[in-house]
């Protein structure tokens, strides 16, 4: 293990540009999902992308001798976008590109039928965007966890240095993935739950989303993007605060910082242990609830024929 750690100053999350997909959704009924190109517009947002993201890198107190690291989806539209935007970078700049197929997109299943899509996607929204499975393909749980996977490497990498081992080099990571693996990639990282998953918004084609380094060694949104930026992408009031919070936290503090969500969890009407004690539930009133369910509907012990035999 290195002596020192150089951490990114910067870790960019950056969506691909408009794609045929998006702006014509039958694209996906004659052409895989993984072939899907940009439209000249996705391509146009990809370039001002790059030039927005050098000036994001190059400015606000960096050191002239910064440099980039890109991971990259393997689908055609996130690797045209990564060739719009390297036209920003020279190639002295840039220290390494590594496409990696764990920040890939959902994968859909098998949608040649657009009806069949529409009424998926529906029932999805019916039965929640984290944990529906797609039929023949994934959940955004599935998601999750090939996200935490590559987080894993990635912060291995960071902890030895392979990305770069020269401290007077400013390091900054650019991300460059699809909607929902760019969600489940905070969501991991910020620890945040399926709830306030739930209440995300997708980020917009091409849209940029920046985890920036505090002077403690955190990372925070709310150091880049305004409140107004982080309410529009569906934090909550309590989401953005922690934002705040970590832009000048100690990781000592984070085990005390995590109090702070007992309340979604636990009922802290109960603030001693007296409250607990008179709260407990005796085993004689145990048995007595568990009597009143012998007429339940479970039907686990019932005894079936098998009649197939």
């Amino acid at each position: 293990m290195p002596k020192f750690r150089l951490l990114p100053k910067h870790i960019i999350l950056v969506r691909h540009g408009e794609s045929e997909g998006n702006k014509d959704p039958s694209a996906y009924t004659t052409t895989p999902d993984y072939k899907i190109s940009l439209t000249d517009h996705g391509r146009a947002q990809a370039r001002l992308a790059g030039s927005r993201l050098r000036d994001l890198i190059s400015s606000n107190g960096s050191s002239q001798d910064w440099r980039v690291y890109f991971y990259v989806s393997p689908y055609e539209r996130t690797r045209s976008t990564l060739r719009e935007i390297g036209k920003s970078f020279s190639k002295k700049r840039v220290i390494g590109v590594r496409e990696e197929c764990r920040i890939r997109e959902q994968d859909f299943g098998n949608f040649q039928v657009a009806e069949r899509m529409r009424i998926t996607k529906e029932t999805r929204e019916k039965f929640g965007r984290f944990f529906y499975r797609f039929p023949e393909g994934e959940s955004a749980a599935d998601v999750f966890d090939r996200v935490s996977s590559f987080l894993e490497s990635l912060w291995r990498d960071i902890d030895l240095n392979r990305l770069n081992s020269d401290p007077s080099q400013e390091l900054n990571l650019i991300i460059i993935s699809h909607g929902l693996a760019s969600r489940v990639f905070l969501m991991k990282w910020f620890k945040w739950t399926v709830e306030q998953f739930e209440q995300l918004y997708n980020p917009g084609n091409c849209e940029i989303r920046v985890m920036k380094l505090g002077p403690t060694g955190e990372y925070s949104l709310a150091i880049h993007h305004t409140d107004e930026e982080l309410q529009e992408w569906g934090l909550s009031p309590e989401m953005i605060e922690d934002q705040k919070w970590r832009i000048k936290a100690n990781k000592t503090d984070l085990h005390n910082h995590s109090k702070s969500y007992l309340n979604s969890f636990f009922d802290q009407e109960l603030d001693s242990d007296e409250d607990v004690k008179e709260d407990i539930v005796s085993d004689n009133e145990f048995e007595d609830v568990k009597g009143e369910n012998i007429d339940s509907d479970d039907d686990s012990n019932d005894t079936f024929v098998d009649t197939d035999s």
